[in-house]
């Protein structure tokens, strides 16, 4: 029993980032939604993902993702839960959007990455929805939000967030 139960702890945690997985989030984003009628959910896109592991290699590639998964955990910690979909795409889950900063994180996610001696460029676009902002507060309708957010901010330069309002 106990090696089941580990087995299916670690299948809820991406391998390479430590967070969260898709179903591990999802169960934790509905809880959270349904407890904080304040929740937003934040989707967060690398952008030129594949250009910097073309250029420099999956070795980087992976510290990217490594590092842009420490870098949500920490915007994120004590106010919501983080994870990776798949791929260069993050998720977070936070009780109330008014209480963190969403331009922190944007910033955060703008920051160089220092890699095997160079400093390499990342960049994030980043979408948000208030569920409080949907006719029924379900975390489908909100992810599909946020992900028209984030594309929205993409459209403007791949260097922004931008929220459903």
């Amino acid at each position: 029993m106990i090696i089941l139960a580990r087995r299916l702890a670690s299948a809820r945690r991406d391998p390479l980032t430590g967070l969260h997985t898709r179903a591990g989030w999802t169960t934790r984003a509905e809880d959270l939604i349904r407890r904080h009628p304040r929740a937003a959910v934040v989707l967060v896109d690398l952008d030129h993902f594949k250009t910097l592991n073309d250029t420099h290699g999956h070795a980087a590639g992976d510290a990217a993702l490594v590092e842009t998964a420490d870098r949500l955990r920490a915007w994120c910690v004590h106010k919501g839960t983080a994870g990776r979909l798949g791929g260069d795409e993050f998720v977070a889950v936070v009780r109330d959007l008014a209480a963190v900063d969403l331009d922190a994180l944007t910033a955060a996610l703008h920051r160089p990455l220092h890699y095997d001696g160079m400093s390499l460029p990342l960049a994030a676009s980043v979408g948000a929805c208030p569920v409080a902002e949907l006719p029924v507060p379900a975390l489908s309708d909100a992810l599909a939000a946020a992900d028209a957010a984030m594309y929205a901010a993409k459209g403007r330069g791949r260097r922004g967030s931008r929220t459903t309002r």
